[in-house]
């Protein structure tokens, strides 16, 4: 399970990558991985990430009008991002090939994707969309 260094690791990564860059939609390789249903995905799309933080073992990806998009990534799962070509070109890094993992999700922002996947075929990782800090509370 992904502990405190990991996660601390995965913020560290995620923040030069994407706060301050739009959301452009969420694909789903399973529909299970997705474990809420308000706000809908379609409701976050062309909104700006505000902030990252964690909250106990999930990431959360603050967007703008207190919307949240939160990661757990249980036991097995992992978080890879692969630029856009253009992001490439500023020094944004190299996108590493998925190795042996599943695919569960992309969330995609304009500098780029995030690929949640998960080792093994247990598929217990998830992402909650929420509205409020209420109810990230």
């Amino acid at each position: 399970m992904p502990e405190l260094p990991d996660l601390t690791a995965y913020l560290e990564a995620l923040e030069v990558r994407i706060v301050g860059e739009r959301f452009e939609g969420l694909l789903l390789a399973s529909p299970f991985v997705l474990r809420s249903v308000v706000p809908a995905a379609p409701d976050l799309v062309e909104l700006k990430v505000v902030g990252l933080r964690r909250l106990g073992k999930r990431i959360v990806v603050a967007l703008e009008d207190e919307l949240f998009i939160v990661v757990h990534l249980m036991v097995a799962g992992r978080l890879q991002f692969r630029p856009t070509a253009a992001a490439e070109l500023k020094g944004g890094g190299r996108a590493r090939p998925g190795g042996g993992r599943n695919r569960l999700a992309t969330l995609r922002f304009s500098t780029g994707e995030l690929l949640l996947t998960e080792a093994g075929k247990k598929h217990r990782a998830s992402i909650h969309l929420l509205r409020g800090e209420v109810e990230l509370a």
